[in-house]
């Protein structure tokens, strides 16, 4: 489908990096705007910023990129970071200041807003959100929700969600290949559509209509910063997914029809994660570090 839009609803943060003195703009909505805009799909951005340096970094970096976040939410207060180092290529937290003023304050969706996400194909959200109480509103929208639950999930925050989110994703390499398969299973029979479990460099699995798919990873040889891979997979996966439907829905046509569908999107995924795994930070942008470098 052409003119494909996804807007991504919650979280944005720098993260600091404190090996190199730099910090990036990301967070996994931020995130997913930016890879969208990098795999051919309009994006947009509702998030809550303070009022400090860094809410100011991630702004000026998304204006500079044209991604459109007029809709979001602005403070006064901490913007949410996080602290980051290298241990080889992979990035390493060290802690954050849990999203700052974020969590202090609900979106509080409007009419004005709720027409303006009706305009998109494809919402984009996450446990880093602070976007479970107001979850509900946003599936009235009649948009289809894609949730990451990155590898941090309970039964009842599984059952809180799943009923309203078409797409999950669950980062599942600290699972058993028994243990992963139970969980993807969990979130199915709790009302997610499509599961998404992801093996870091064992490739990803997908479950739909009970049936099990997968593809292995694709490994870049001049890796210098896993940042990203999760979000940049995810977002490849869905933009594919938009691009190969004929009405614009995720979940369309035949069994056959969709696992067609849903093999070319992870192949897709684990293509464009290889590649953003030769970026710096996120996506890179990056700046000198400004502001609060302990939590």
């Amino acid at each position: 489908m052409e003119q494909c839009k996804i807007i991504a609803v919650g979280d944005n943060v720098c993260d600091k990096y404190l090996s190199r003195g730099k910090m990036y703009p990301g967070g996994q909505c931020v995130n997913t705007c930016v890879y969208a805009k990098m795999n051919n799909t309009k994006s947009a951005y509702l998030g809550k910023y303070g009022d400090d340096e860094v809410a100011a970094c991630v702004q000026d970096t998304l204006k500079e990129i044209g991604i459109d976040d007029s809709h979001s939410r602005h403070y006064e207060g901490e913007n949410g970071y996080a602290l980051v180092t290298l241990k080889g290529n992979d990035r390493v937290f060290l802690g954050s200041n849990k999203g700052g003023i974020a969590k202090e304050h609900d979106f509080g969706f409007t009419e004005e807003d709720l027409e303006y996400i009706k305009g998109f194909q494809l919402i984009y959200t996450n446990l880093n959100s602070y976007i479970e109480k107001e979850i509900q509103v946003l599936q009235q929208t009649g948009v289809p929700i894609a949730y990451d639950f990155s590898t941090r999930w309970t039964d009842d925050y599984l059952k809180e969600i799943c009923p309203y989110v078409t797409v999950v994703i669950m980062s599942c390499a600290h699972l058993t290949d028994e243990e992963r398969e139970r969980e993807m299973r969990k979130a199915q029979s709790y009302g997610a559509k499509v599961v998404l479990g992801t093996i870091g460099e064992d490739g990803s699995y997908v479950l739909y209509n009970d049936r099990i798919l997968y593809e292995p990873a694709v490994h870049a040889d001049d890796v210098i910063d896993t940042m990203g891979a999760g979000d940049s997979y995810f977002t490849a996966f869905l933009c594919s997914l938009l691009e190969t439907s004929k009405t614009g829905k995720i979940v369309e046509g035949t069994e056959d029809e969709m696992a067609k569908r849903l093999q070319t999107a992870m192949g897709k995924g684990a293509a464009f994660a290889a590649k953003v795994c030769t970026l710096e930070g996120a996506f890179g942008y990056g700046v000198p570090i400004l502001g609060k470098t302990t939590v």
